[in-house]
């Protein structure tokens, strides 16, 4: 395998591949660029602070009392002025829905813990716990068999 990464400031930003054929590989490739927007974080909000959330720090970004609301890996709660549709939209592909309300960082998902009441709930490397929905649950075991 070949690889050639080229600098040009004033050259049309473009990215090929050629393969022989389609791999768990090239999916991820293709993930990573169309994801990419440029943007690697997002404004949060909290009391008199305003902080720049880098991508890889967000564990969880979840509606609290109908704000969209960032949950960092110190489990600090920061107010985002997005909407959870248009963050979704820019987001790298390793933030997935796990329910109607709430997006989570894949990567720090510790575990998933079955509940008494036959649901299923994400824990979080800082110890924040989210509900995850069938829907989103069966989604996750898919992309995970995938790979």
């Amino acid at each position: 395998m070949k690889y050639k990464l080229i600098i040009d400031k004033n050259a049309e930003e473009e990215i090929i591949a050629i393969v022989h054929a389609p791999s768990s590989l090239t999916q991820q490739i293709e993930n990573l660029v169309c994801s990419f927007s440029g943007t690697k974080y997002i404004m949060g909000y909290r009391n008199d602070e305003i902080r720049k959330l880098d991508f890889h720090e967000i564990e969880c970004i979840t509606i609290i009392d109908r704000k969209v609301i960032a949950i960092d890996t110190g489990n600090n709660q920061y107010r985002l002025q997005e909407r959870l549709r248009d963050l979704e939209a820019i987001l790298p592909s390793y933030f997935i829905r796990i329910n109607k309300s709430s997006l989570a960082n894949e990567h720090c998902i510790m575990r998933f813990d079955a509940a008494f009441s036959g649901g299923i709930d994400a824990l979080f490397k800082c110890g924040y716990r989210e509900y995850v929905s069938r829907r989103c649950f069966a989604e996750i075991k898919r992309r995970y068999e995938g790979i």
